[in-house]
């Protein structure tokens, strides 16, 4: 059977998207997010560091789950509504318009991994490894182990982020200029909230949320795609992860979101489970037994050869990875 007659095998789309005017198991999903950020930073003072760490690095990366989640359309059929749940910048560096641009273009499911076409491709052409340099490469051979990208992989991801949009606002792109603006307004506040208000010293802020809540994000985006022949073969399924699962919102079992991403986060393992048959054999059997066995295979290992095989002879830029 083909990947193609496989995936008409799954519900429709339309079929597991009727949802209600609010899906409230989301929106009780976001006070909780925002609620748990105002609190712990309110009363981080009377808080171990290490639990303001674990939970400031906790709900940022809940915090990219749960806009994610509203880029596919929820908890609302109001886009205005959805936007602006997910607006709030608490990671501080990725503006959310940004995001949702995108992470739909990484949707475009048969140009998923490549690093001309699509946004959040890891892998590089040859004209971009080749620029890297003797130290660059090793960085970035570093970065493509699951303990480089726990380490080093948020510092990589951000930096190269800001710059490439820092060359485009230099080029003039008022567009983008426009997304930054709003971007930092918000930024603006979120950061007077947390050092003017709440007292937290900036350090504590951007390393204990923003650096272990990137992380963290890292872990996720880690083993979700590797090169195959097929588009469908890219995208691979993390079982077994109930605390994982809850923190990415299902998106451990990435296949499924690719080939259905309307479907709400708390219809996901449940439908999984439904047809896991099909989806297994969608994706090749790519497929992983938790986390620990993705630490078990890649800890100090690289996950692919981070030159993608359709561009290793090709003069094109780098790819813009930053989810």
């Amino acid at each position: 059977m083909s990947n193609s007659r496989s995936s008409e095998d799954l519900p429709s789309q339309s079929s597991l998207s009727s949802i209600t005017r609010i899906e409230w198991q989301t929106a009780v999903l976001a006070l909780v997010i925002y609620g748990g950020f105002l609190g712990l930073t309110w009363f981080w003072q009377s808080l171990p560091l290490a639990v303001v760490i674990a939970l400031g690095g906790w709900l940022i990366a809940w915090h990219g789950s749960l806009q994610h989640e509203v880029i596919h359309g929820h908890p609302t059929r109001n886009r205005s509504i959805n936007d602006a749940i997910g607006w709030p910048p608490l990671s501080l560096w990725l503006p959310y318009a940004i995001y949702r641009e995108g992470h739909l273009t990484h949707h475009r499911d048969e140009h998923l991994t490549d690093p001309i076409e699509d946004p959040e491709s890891s892998y590089l052409t040859q004209a971009g490894w080749d620029r890297l340099g003797l130290v660059g490469r090793s960085l970035a051979r570093w970065n493509s182990t699951l303990f480089g990208r726990l380490i080093l992989g948020p510092l990589v991801m951000i930096v190269s982020f800001l710059a490439q949009e820092a060359a485009l606002l230099l080029e003039g792109d008022r567009a983008r200029s426009n997304f930054w603006i709003r971007h930092a307004i918000g930024v603006a506040a979120v950061l007077v909230w947390v050092i003017a208000v709440c007292g937290m010293p900036l350090w504590l802020y951007l390393f204990g949320f923003v650096y272990v809540g990137a992380a963290l994000t890292r872990l996720r985006s880690y083993a979700e795609h590797r090169y195959a022949d097929h588009h469908d073969e890219r995208t691979a399924i993390v079982e077994n992860s109930t605390l994982f699962g809850l923190l990415f919102l299902y998106n451990n079992l990435h296949v499924l979101h690719h080939q259905r991403p309307g479907v709400p986060w708390y219809r996901i393992p449940a439908l999984y489970q439904r047809h896991k048959q099909t989806l297994v054999l969608i994706n090749g059997g790519l497929i992983y037994d938790g986390y620990l066995d993705v630490a078990r295979r890649y800890f100090f290992r690289p996950h692919d050869d981070l030159r993608h095989p359709l561009h290793r002879s090709s003069s094109s830029m780098i790819s813009s990875e930053y989810l």
